[in-house]
């Protein structure tokens, strides 16, 4: 098996394995299906987060409206009636105005927070020091966690507008969002090698041979934006140890230079007379009144 170190632009993303006789169309929808799910996990816990904190989403007509706004348009959170968390809630204000302020109750609050950083570690960047492979079964495993958390905190369920249970139907408008603009479109997905885009009608093997061990970085690029900018010859924690050893280096230089001077001929094994002196018997002569 190829393993492919999966990169958007500089920065590295997951490590995914395919056979060298891998179909580069399949392949290339196989690593954006990977990318968006990892994106869509972190979508779900950072909103999740937020769900632990200050509860559930508020309907669209009263988000960002004061309590006063509210009483006067005459507005109610119908369904922040039925939501309630197990256990009971606690009111901690939502200062942006988005979540009703119903927060789950402590237990339930780490229910939320437990599942969620083991979602984070399943999709996290950190399996490429690791050397794990993450596969779109993972994504779903995480996936499958934090929607089995929601639901035992909010068994009823949660309100067709918040954006985790939108994200959970796959419903999510990520429209005119910075979140939106990360996401790339199977079909708009292409791979880049070595300077080479890897065509979607080839095979893998076309373009790093059939050597089953081998281990390429391709960059995730979407269709239009061009080639991406070629890796480094020396990666950045190399380059930090070449200039160390280069500043130490310098140093020792600097003090060599320092020390390159004559006050070492007057040390007394550089004495050339210091035997004369000694058989005349007039070594170690101070001249100092007493």
């Amino acid at each position: 098996m190829v393993l492919l170190h999966v990169k958007r632009g500089d920065e590295s993303q997951f490590l995914l394995q395919a056979p060298g006789s891998a179909e580069l169309e399949e392949l290339t929808a196989q690593v954006a299906r990977v990318y968006n799910g990892r994106l869509k996990v972190q979508r779900l816990c950072s909103e999740m987060e937020e769900l632990a904190e200050h509860g559930i989403f508020l309907p669209p007509n009263m988000q960002g409206l004061t309590d006063e706004q509210i009483e006067e348009l005459k507005l109610k959170d119908e369904w922040g009636e039925k939501c309630i968390p197990s256990g009971g809630s606690v009111f901690k204000k939502d200062d942006i105005g988005r979540r009703n302020g119903q927060a789950p109750n402590e237990k339930m609050k780490q229910v939320l927070k437990k599942t969620i950083e083991e979602a984070k570690a399943i999709i996290s960047k950190k399996q490429v020091e690791a050397n794990v492979c993450v596969t779109m079964e993972m994504v779903k495993d995480a996936l499958d966690q934090l929607r089995g958390a929601v639901m035992i905190v909010y068994p009823m369920g949660l309100p067709p507008y918040d954006p985790i249970r939108m994200e959970f139907e796959n419903k999510e408008d990520l429209s005119g969002t910075q979140a939106g603009l990360s996401v790339i479109k199977e079909s708009e997905a292409q791979l880049w090698w070595a300077a080479k885009e890897l065509r979607r009608t080839k095979k893998l093997s076309d373009y790093v041979g059939k050597n089953e061990k081998t281990k390429i970085i391709v960059k995730l690029q979407q269709r239009g934006q061009g080639a991406p900018a070629r890796e480094p010859i020396i990666s950045s924690e190399e380059q930090k140890q070449l200039m160390l050893y280069y500043h130490r280096r310098q140093e020792e230089l600097k003090k060599l230079e320092e020390n390159d001077d004559d006050t070492c001929l007057n040390s007394p094994w550089a004495d050339n007379t210091a035997l004369k002196r000694q058989f005349h018997g007039v070594k170690d002569i101070k001249w100092r009144p007493r």
